[in-house]
């Protein structure tokens, strides 16, 4: 006598399409990594209920006055950068405050990206972050939201 089962294949959850929103954040006094994690979050769609995670279920953000992003302790004159131009001897080094004053956008484009996956799919969502280190931002034909988080005040 033989017996015949059937198994049911695992399944996926796959949500429709989502409904992309844009956020713009403030980042004048907000702390570094504080602000960095909570931006992940949104990126990678973890805020909402159709999370997948190897789907882009996420949002964009749009981040402005980067050059006033806070730090505590010594990190402004400690906190080291470090690029390679892929040559022998291309190794550059450069402390936060030398980042801040150069390229302020690279400082918090380097925390979140350090926050997101590293595949195919991180990068992916990395293209949805927008920073810049002025008041202003050509973004407003997308009609963002203002998005308030509150991360600990700096004490300058």
């Amino acid at each position: 006598m033989t017996t015949t089962t059937t198994l049911t294949p695992n399944k996926s959850y796959l949500p429709k399409d989502p409904d992309r929103k844009w956020y713009v954040i403030d980042a004048e006094g907000q702390r570094l990594g504080r602000l960095a994690s909570a931006i992940a979050i949104i990126l990678r769609g973890k805020n909402k209920p159709i999370y997948t995670p190897h789907l882009d279920t996420g949002d964009f953000v749009v981040v402005i006055n980067a050059e006033k992003i806070a730090v505590t302790g010594k990190k402004f004159t400690q906190k080291l950068y470090r690029r390679h131009s892929g040559r022998p001897g291309g190794m550059k080094e450069e402390t936060f405050d030398k980042v801040i004053a150069r390229v302020p956008e690279r400082i918090l484009e380097t925390a979140i990206k350090g926050m997101l996956p590293k595949n195919t799919l991180g990068r992916q969502l990395f293209t949805k972050l927008k920073v810049y280190k002025g008041a202003s931002h050509p973004h407003e034909a997308q009609q963002p939201e203002t998005l308030v988080i509150n991360t600990i005040p700096s004490q300058k």
